[in-house]
């Protein structure tokens, strides 16, 4: 079966035809507050997204507000999302609303370690050289 995809049971085509004010009435009030309350690097990552849809561009919007909230009219676009050392691409589709693009690019690797060197512990000692 098919999983369907849908926010609070709506799917992403009834979300776009909704405007900003009804989706704001279904999202948490973390959320709902940090959209109202948005600050000036936030206002000018929408005019940047709105100008990008305009213009028709297939280029990913490059941002550095992990914080910002992922909102309808954002679906089916590319971001770069700035992590500290570089730029990782998030697509964002239906499941991701409500969520922050910082989410999606994460800040730390994975650590994965390597074997121990000669001589690195005590029974290595009596191991012959390579």
């Amino acid at each position: 079966m098919a999983e369907r995809i849908a926010f609070r049971g709506l799917t992403p085509s009834e979300l776009a035809k909704k405007g900003m004010d009804e989706y704001m009435n279904m999202i948490t009030s973390r959320e709902r507050r940090s959209i109202k309350r948005n600050g000036l690097e936030y206002r000018r990552l929408i005019e940047k997204v709105n100008a990008h849809i305009a213009s028709k561009s297939t280029k990913p919007i490059r941002t550095n507000i992990r914080e910002a909230v992922i909102r309808p009219d954002w679906v089916g676009l590319k971001f770069e999302v700035h992590n500290g050392k570089e730029w990782k691409p998030v697509f964002i589709t239906a499941n991701m609303l409500n969520h922050r693009l910082g989410q999606y690019s994460h800040t730390t690797k994975r650590v994965i370690h390597s074997d121990p060197g000669i001589r690195a512990t005590r029974g290595s000692k009596f191991l012959a050289m390579k």
